[in-house]
């Protein structure tokens, strides 16, 4: 079952929590919260005292997405503020190895992602020591962008590798799912998908938009079942 994580980067902040608990009535399986702060990637957004009060509201998982700049300076923040999965990004640190041993040591899940130009060979060291990879699938820092196309092979050709070594961890994508996208993002292998503006922003509402992508996702899946 492909798994969907809305992300609050594209929600209304005046009325947050409202549309985290839609969200998660409507049957997400976790939220995603992108942390920027203008100089790993150009645009600034939130920090721990917004997980932490998401984490009051909602018992979905909270995945937290650090595009930020020396990240390991701020691990423990987000841990103390109730990220249970934490994404570190490789071009963002010397020591992402250590990232990842530190979380663990915090019982939380950790994850690793790299930017679209970033290859995939980077990651070779490391898979089997995290539980999810996110790909960006548009350059990071600002929602409602669309999907870069040569990310497709990108997504199969991390899919293959997970198979041909037997690892479990996710493969998450973020940036640009949306109707037109969906479908050939799941086939490519895609288990996990940040949507943004999709749901957020959809004139339909978080409910109603929520249960169309459900809907294309079981199709996608179908179909690779065929």
């Amino acid at each position: 079952m492909t798994k969907i994580a809305p992300s609050i980067l594209s929600a209304d902040f005046a009325k947050l929590g409202q549309q985290v608990l839609e969200a998660e009535q409507a049957g997400a399986d976790r939220i995603h919260i992108d942390v920027m702060d203008g100089h790993f990637v150009p645009n600034i957004t939130i920090g721990p005292l917004v997980v932490r009060a998401l984490r009051k509201i909602t018992s979905l998982r909270l995945e937290t997405h650090l595009m930020i700049s020396d990240p390991e300076s701020y691990l423990e923040a987000f841990v103390e503020a109730g990220s249970d999965l934490i994404i570190v990004h490789y071009e963002a640190t010397p020591h992402i190895h250590r990232a990842l041993q530190r979380l663990k040591g915090h019982q939380k899940l950790a994850g690793v992602t790299i930017n679209p130009g970033t290859p995939l060979n980077t990651l070779e060291e490391i898979l089997e020591y995290v539980d999810l990879v996110l790909l960006m699938t548009v350059n990071p820092g600002f929602g409602n962008q669309e999907f870069i196309p040569s990310m497709y092979s990108k997504i199969e050709r991390l899919a293959q590798i997970k198979s041909n070594r037997h690892l479990n961890f996710e493969i998450e994508v973020d940036g640009g799912v949306n109707e037109m996208t969906i479908q050939r993002i799941i086939q490519a292998g895609a288990e996990v998908l940040v949507m943004g503006s999709a749901i957020f922003n959809a004139p339909a509402g978080v409910a109603v938009t929520m249960k169309k992508y459900q809907e294309l996702a079981a199709q996608a899946l179908q179909k690779n079942e065929c």
